[in-house]
């Protein structure tokens, strides 16, 4: 693990401390990218899903024992979104082999960016999809986690910003190809 950071499934006891480390990361990580009415705008489609943690597929990194970065995978339809977020719900399974899995609601801590964390993530969430038959994998990025996801190999399909009473929201439809050894 990069820099003794360490990794694990997170349980219902990790949701406020999930929650606190999505505010910071929302407010803070895109600033460079999104006017203040955009990063208020993205609360309504961004944020914690709770079902993930239900399905033991969304992940907490941490460092010392703080929790510094979360995101997980999904074998679920929903392709973003929080709780709060009803519209973009579905939770029908998807079918490994047929149907890509999600890589969902990723977020690094503003203080640990740029350190590693986001791509354990991902390599933790792509070879738990692919244990499952999973052959590839899709997410809704954001213009600030969009230059990981491409360094990761991950490749735009389509943009698709959302509305939010009348403010736009930039995200990116992004998708990879599983291929684990």
């Amino acid at each position: 693990m990069p820099n003794g950071l360490t990794i694990r499934w997170a349980t219902e006891a990790d949701l406020n401390t999930l929650r606190n480390l999505m505010t910071l990361a929302i407010d803070r990580l895109q600033s460079s990218f999104l006017s203040p009415e955009q990063i208020t705008a993205s609360r309504a489609v961004m944020g914690l899903d709770t079902q993930l943690v239900r399905d033991g597929t969304y992940a907490v990194v941490e460092d010392s024992g703080n929790a510094v970065g979360c995101g997980g995978w999904s074998r679920r339809a929903t392709l973003y979104g929080g709780d709060h977020s009803t519209a973009l719900r579905n939770p029908a399974l998807l079918e490994p082999g047929r149907n890509p899995a999600r890589i969902r609601a990723m977020y690094t801590h503003p203080d640990h960016a740029r350190r590693g964390i986001g791509r354990l993530i991902l390599n933790h969430c792509e070879h738990a999809a692919a244990s499952e038959g999973f052959t590839a994998v899709e997410l809704m990025s954001t213009l600030s986690g969009q230059p990981l996801y491409v360094a990761c190999g991950y490749q735009a399909q389509e943009r698709c910003d959302a509305d939010v009473d009348g403010v736009t929201v930039p995200l990116i439809r992004m998708s990879k190809p599983l291929i684990m050894s």
